[in-house]
């Protein structure tokens, strides 16, 4: 078999092999997903998303939905010692799933790890110096979390401070690309409405953390029109009935988003 021969049947098999693997992919994720919900994942959600008890029916089965979705297609990692466990995997892919119910989206189609510390860590940076952060979010399809700030964002759902609501925030305003605050919504027209509110919003925020006034949001949110977004997030879910009286616009226009109203759940 000459040279040309071997490149011709290259061209040919690697395709096919490249189908039989991802249908096998698709095969295994297929039956992976149709397995029942385990009665032990069950029990962590019911302890550690508080808001899941007074979903109805059929978003909790979404809530199950999204998170075998998400345990399948994410890999975590331990860091800094941890040793992974499902409460950890479950905790995570649930309070993240709370932000897709009714959307009928894929499972944070570009996010690849869950990078899980134990507690807060440190990153070395020449150019800014070393930071101690509670997570972060990568636009290169990775969320860095500590398990410390997820349990306490799962045991008190009503002070506005989640760190996997905020982080996963992150990774739907990234999901076009660019971290600014603008996620991608349901239609062109719909961008308009959501860049007046959001920026009123944010300016309106900055005023008042400068004049050292109370906020029903975080004062991070002051920080970035990104961060405004997932501080926003947090308070959306966590005290929607506070940032409705005092924010009915910007209230109104993450409804829209997240098609949820979480006043419901309160």
């Amino acid at each position: 078999m000459d040279f040309v021969q071997l490149i011709t049947l290259f061209l040919v098999v690697t395709p096919l092999v490249m189908a039989a693997v991802l249908l096998r992919k698709h095969q295994r994720r297929r039956r992976a997903l149709s397995k029942p919900f385990p009665a032990e994942w069950q029990t962590i959600i019911q302890q550690n998303l508080p808001p899941y008890i007074k979903l109805t029916p059929e978003m909790q089965q979404q809530i199950q939905g999204y998170t075998q979705e998400f345990l399948f297609d994410k890999s975590f990692e331990g860091c800094g010692g941890l040793e992974l466990t499902d409460e950890i995997r479950v905790t995570i892919a649930a309070q993240a799933s709370l932000l897709l119910l009714n959307r009928k989206v894929r499972t944070y189609p570009k996010l690849f790890s869950v990078l899980v510390y134990p507690s807060t860590y440190v990153v070395k940076s020449e150019r800014e110096g070393d930071s101690v952060r509670l997570g972060e979010s990568w636009r290169t399809g990775a969320v860095v979390l500590a398990w410390d700030s997820v349990k306490h964002g799962a045991a008190n759902f009503a002070d506005g401070h989640n760190l996997v609501i905020h982080e996963f925030a992150h990774q739907l305003d990234q999901e076009d690309g660019a971290g600014d605050g603008a996620p991608i919504l349901a239609g062109h027209s719909s961008y308009a409405v959501w860049a007046q509110v959001l920026s009123q919003e944010y300016e309106r925020l900055q005023k008042r953390v400068d004049k050292g006034k109370k906020t029903v949001m975080d004062a991070y949110g002051a920080t970035h029109p990104a961060e405004f977004f997932a501080v926003a997030s947090e308070t959306f879910f966590e005290k929607p009935e506070q940032l409705h009286l005092k924010h009915p616009e910007l209230f109104e226009e993450l409804q829209k988003f997240y098609q949820v109203d979480p006043r419901e759940w309160v």
